[in-house]
Parts: C-alpha cells; sequence; structure tokens
C-alpha cells in the first residue's frame, strides 16, 4: 500500500512543481518579453490579468505541494545506508523545505502585500520600482524552484 501511496504523492508532487515552476518560466520568459515587445505600454494591463490567472494555479500547487511534500518526507525517510546517512538526509531535506518555505513567503507577500501596494500608488516613479521589486521577487521564487528541483534529484538518488 505504501508504494502505491507513494506513486501517487510523487505524481502529484511532480504535476504541481511543474504548474508552479513552469509557469514561472513560462510568465517571466514569454509573456513578459513577448507582451512588451508587441503591445508596449499596455502590456502590463495584460500581464496582470494573466498574472491574476495563472496565481490560482500556482496557489493551489503550493498546497498540494506542502501536503504531498510532508507525506513523501515521512514515506522516505531512509532506514540504512544506501550513499547518504540518515542525518545527511535529513538536513538536505531541511534545507530543501526551507527554501520551499521561503518561496511560499515570498509568493504571499507578492501577492498579499506587495500587489495592493502597487494597485494603490498612483505615483509613476514609485509603481515602477514596486513592480520591478515584484518581478525580481519572482525570478528569486524561480531560481530557488530550481535549487529545490536539484536539492530533491541529490536527496532521492542518495536514498537509493
Amino acid at each position: 500500500m505504501i508504494d502505491i501511496a507513494n506513486i501517487i504523492l510523487y505524481w502529484l508532487h511532480i504535476i504541481a512543481t511543474v504548474v508552479w515552476i513552469g509557469g514561472i518560466v513560462f510568465i517571466l520568459y514569454v509573456l513578459i518579453p513577448k507582451t512588451k515587445q508587441i503591445l508596449g505600454e499596455e502590456a502590463g494591463k495584460i500581464i496582470g490579468e494573466i498574472s491574476k490567472r495563472f496565481k490560482l494555479f500556482a496557489d493551489l500547487s503550493i498546497i498540494i505541494l506542502i501536503l504531498t511534500g510532508i507525506g513523501l518526507s515521512f514515506i522516505n525517510i531512509p532506514t540504512s545506508n544506501h550513499g547518504i546517512s540518515r542525518d545527511s538526509w535529513t538536513i538536505l531535506v531541511i534545507l530543501k523545505h526551507l527554501l520551499v518555505l521561503l518561496m511560499v513567503l515570498i509568493h504571499l507577500y507578492r501577492n498579499k502585500i506587495l500587489a495592493k501596494k502597487i494597485k494603490k500608488i498612483s505615483v509613476s516613479s514609485k509603481k515602477v520600482f514596486l513592480q520591478k521589486l515584484s518581478l525580481n521577487l519572482v525570478k528569486i521564487v524561480f531560481i530557488f524552484g530550481l535549487i529545490v528541483l536539484l536539492l530533491s534529484v541529490i536527496a532521492s538518488t542518495w536514498k537509493q
């Protein structure tokens, strides 16, 4: 039964990862550059609306990642030394989870606090600054996401 649970949890975990990180890649490297190239100043409206829509998928992905991650952590605790000690594996998983926590906190800050500030501000220079900050935070989340994926591969490879 644990094998079935493990398979289902990994599958859901991977889907949620693909949606969140893949959505960030799409927004940063496809949507924003092409929309700005085609629409210029008007790009912000479309990017904002698409980002709002993506936020729902990102939020759901985060919830799924947290729930499945907790389940996977308990199911896959190494019981013997297969290339990594249990203590090293635990440190690696804690580091991974701390990065995920930072990713979630940045996501929440951007969407719950920063987005409201950007909406309220009418001063163009401040608004542009906050929008750049928001975009840079997305880039940080993306980099952290890539590091988390690397740590996941290391943890699962060392565990075998």
